[in-house]
């Protein structure tokens, strides 16, 4: 754990045929139900965000997701406990507020590096950030430019389907004088599940000429914007 070896003593009476079978042993049944459910959940999850962060491996990223999908099983209320699932939690209103207001990556967080109002048209899904100002941008150390990618994840919850919506990326550096920025899909989402407006950050380096991606701690951001 965290690089660190861990031993416990063995012993206990957890077989796995007292967890299958054994009255008392429900609630672990329980449990292990849902836990394997939300990890699924999380798995196809991590799966469409990858475009944010290609070759970029986050701290505790999959934890701290299945933090979040845990407490939005936990708002399903047509299921009885061991059977509830994410796609009911997701149906009520506190289940997408908790989309939103989850703190994707701490270390990099968009609404703090970008300090700016994002408006989401409930139309288009354009993406149109006023009152732009570069030198207000938190940039990561030793960085030169910073490119921002927007897009409509359409993500099924029950199925797990999902497609992603995304806009042309737009790469600006330190001088970069616009005051709006605007982002607009090349496609719209077709009513495959929830609609989660994603914004992504990252950051660049020059380095005679070419750009270089930052892999380093902070460099990367990713934040659920709105969900339709």
């Amino acid at each position: 754990m965290n690089g660190q070896p861990i031993a416990r003593k063995a012993g206990g009476g957890f077989t796995r045929k007292a967890i299958k079978t054994k009255a008392s042993m429900k609630r672990v049944r329980e449990n292990a139900s849902e836990f394997g459910h939300c990890s699924a959940v999380n798995k196809a999850f991590r799966s469409a965000l990858a475009p944010f962060y290609k070759g970029y491996r986050f701290t505790h990223f999959h934890s701290r997701l299945m933090s979040l999908f845990t407490r939005i099983k936990a708002l399903d209320t047509t299921h009885k406990r061991g059977e509830r699932t994410v796609a009911d939690g997701i149906g009520q209103a506190e289940g997408l507020q908790l989309l939103e207001q989850f703190s994707y990556t701490p270390a990099c967080a968009v609404r703090q590096v970008l300090p700016f109002e994002f408006g989401v048209s409930d139309i288009d899904f354009t993406l149109t950030i006023s009152d732009f100002n570069i030198e207000q941008v938190g940039f990561a150390e030793g960085a030169t430019h910073m490119a921002l990618t927007y897009g409509v994840l359409d993500f099924d919850f029950e199925h797990l389907n999902y497609a992603l919506h995304l806009a042309p990326s737009m790469v600006l550096d330190r001088d970069h004088a616009s005051s709006t920025l605007v982002l607009e899909p090349a496609t719209l989402p077709g009513g495959l599940g929830t609609a989660l407006c994603v914004l992504g950050v990252r950051f660049y380096q020059e380095v005679d000429g070419a750009l270089f991606v930052l892999n380093a701690k902070g460099s990367v951001g990713i934040t659920v914007l709105k969900c339709l």
